[in-house]
This record gives C-alpha cells, sequence and structure tokens, in this order.
C-alpha cells in the first residue's frame, strides 16, 4: 500500500489527540499498539490492507 506512511502520521495524530484531549492512558494507547502489531501477524492482515486500500482509493482526491 502506498499511503502506508501517511495514514501511519494520521493514526498517530488521532492517537495524540485522543490521549491529549480525550483521556487515553498510556496503557490503553499500548494495548491499542499491541493489538495492531498482532493483528498485523495474522491471516487477517491481506484482507484488512485491502480494505483499507479501497477505502482510501474510493475517498476524493484533494490535490491535482
Amino acid at each position: 500500500m502506498t499511503v502506508s506512511v501517511p495514514l501511519v502520521a494520521v493514526l498517530a495524530a488521532v492517537v495524540w489527540v485522543a490521549w491529549r484531549y480525550m483521556g487515553l492512558r498510556v496503557w490503553q494507547a499500548l494495548a491499542c499498539l499491541l493489538f495492531g502489531f498482532f493483528l498485523a501477524a495474522t491471516s487477517a492482515a491481506p484482507d484488512i490492507r485491502r480494505i483499507v486500500a479501497a477505502i482510501l482509493q474510493a475517498l476524493p482526491k484533494t490535490h491535482s
């Protein structure tokens, strides 16, 4: 997926906002991180990657 780095940056920003303004605890953020890490190692990872790529391709392009 060619949008992996920008997508990771957006997700990192979401986690930071949740931590800063919504009271996300450090252990909760670590649990989410570990969940994502272990989920990426499962057989569901290719399907999730395809779904995310399809959603991102369906979004309107804002740059020219």
